[in-house]
């Protein structure tokens, strides 16, 4: 019983530390001298980057931040789907409590969709057309599109693996970036929140 508890808390770490990194600050301060969390709405991940450092600096922070959903989970994968459900859940912690940005981080959005589709490609496609219909179809926010989107993941997750664990990570990102949202909440309460601009040009 050793040894199943070690190699869970060792999962657990690796996907925590490949998760904590941030890579909209770094790739904001190495190719455009700019530190993200001082700008737009101070978030690292890729939406304010693209209001930040344009469409290529957030395609760039979307592509790798969910990277770090899909890499430890992938491996984890391959043991069980209990221990690629740790595996996800700690890399979407990691990327919301960054240790190298004094425990701040992101959403988890991205991160948690690259986790989903190294579980099942299937149910990461219903996520990202839960995100299209919240944010480009039925609003123009996306903290509306990414609370959508991972309320549809459990479900998504259950029909295509019938796997309790992956649904239950399922059911902890619908929750957990809902929570992490709760900002964008009271922005859309009050009329504050801050639409989708495909076309933004990059702060200065």
């Amino acid at each position: 019983m050793v040894l199943p508890l070690l190699v869970r808390l060792a999962t657990a770490l690796v996907a925590f530390l490949v998760g904590s990194i941030p890579f909209g600050y770094v790739i904001g301060h190495l190719f455009y001298r700019t530190d993200i969390r001082k700008s737009g709405s101070g978030n690292i991940g890729a939406m304010n980057a693209l209001r930040t450092l344009g469409k290529t600096g957030a395609a760039a922070v979307l592509l790798l931040d969910a990277a770090k959903g899909v890499i430890p989970t992938l491996v984890a994968a391959h043991y069980s789907d209990t221990l690629a459900s740790i595996a996800a859940a700690c890399a979407v912690l990691g990327h919301c409590y960054s240790p190298w940005l004094r425990w701040k981080g992101g959403k988890g959005v991205a991160t948690a969709l690259g986790a989903i589709f190294a579980i099942s490609w299937p149910a990461g496609l219903i996520v990202v057309a839960g995100w299209v219909v919240g944010a480009l179809i039925i609003t123009r926010y996306s903290s509306v599109g990414s609370m959508l989107a991972n309320l549809a993941a459990p479900f998504a997750l259950y029909f295509f693996t019938r796997s309790i664990p992956e649904t239950i990570f399922g059911i902890f990102v619908a929750v957990f970036v809902i929570y992490t949202h709760r900002e964008n909440l009271e922005r859309l309460r009050s009329g504050t929140e801050n639409p989708i601009s495909l076309f933004a040009k990059k702060a200065h």
